[in-house]
């Protein structure tokens, strides 16, 4: 079972992090063990298997989930908020691929090495340029693999449409993703308010629905992400000629 990182106040290497064991109520605590042999002294009730670590307040005071833990939603639950949302609709993709590229007709024509940057415009790029005609925002930030996956290749080749619609979508390198310590999920942050997290069946990239939760911690977490990632990253045709000038 895939741990979820929430959070760390870590500063050059030090370890203080809360992690989500998925499908269950638990938070697992990383931290320096405790070895004062007078605080051990006074723990109660010690079990043989338990140990103890430190962590400083500031840790659980911004990431220490305050609400139950959210139910998983459809998808389609939250497709208003791409019309409702009032400033930023900002999306971090971290996976190496996804089902809904490879179900596309647009993927075949990839393959058969058609030019994929000018597709005619559907829903969603139409709803893109009718929301940033109004000053909203459609961001997103793609962790992209050295070397690219076929699914990264493919989202990199088909960018500029939704670039030409009114996307700013920028790339970060896996290697830099793990330095900046970015979270390993993919989530739509809505005006800095609404978290949506996506779940995935990990065998086939398929997705499952998504967890939606305003509470402050989690929400504060992904826009710490999102700045560390958005600071980062570059601009999809930057990276793109990077790319292309690797191979």
């Amino acid at each position: 079972m895939t741990l979820r990182f929430i959070g760390t106040t870590s500063d050059d290497g030090d370890c203080p992090t809360l992690y989500e064991i998925p499908e269950t109520d638990e938070i697992l605590v990383q931290g320096d063990r405790e070895t004062d042999p007078g605080h051990l002294a006074q723990l109660r009730d010690v079990k043989p298997s338990e140990t103890f670590v430190r962590v400083p307040r500031a840790l659980l005071t911004r990431y220490a989930p305050r609400d139950d833990a959210p139910a998983l939603q459809p998808f389609a639950s939250i497709s208003h908020l791409f019309r409702d949302f009032r400033h930023t609709a900002w999306r971090l993709e971290t996976r190496r691929g996804y089902a809904s590229d490879r179900n596309s007709p647009k993927w075949q024509r990839w393959l058969n090495g058609e030019d994929i940057t000018a597709e005619p415009p559907n829903a969603w790029r139409q709803n893109v340029t009718t929301q940033t005609a109004q000053g909203k925002r459609f961001e997103r930030v793609r962790i992209v693999d050295t070397p690219p996956t076929d699914g990264q290749r493919f989202l990199l080749a088909s960018a500029p449409g939704n670039v030409a619609a009114g996307e700013d979508i920028r790339h970060l390198t896996r290697t830099e993703a793990a330095r900046l310590r970015l979270p390993d999920h993919d989530f739509w942050l809505f005006d800095s308010k609404i978290l949506a997290r996506f779940a995935f069946d990990e065998e086939d990239d398929t997705t499952l629905g998504v967890y939606v939760t305003e509470d402050p911690a989690q929400v504060l977490a992904a826009c710490q992400a999102r700045d560390a990632a958005w600071h980062h990253a570059v601009p999809a045709r930057e990276f793109a000629e990077q790319v292309r000038s690797r191979v």
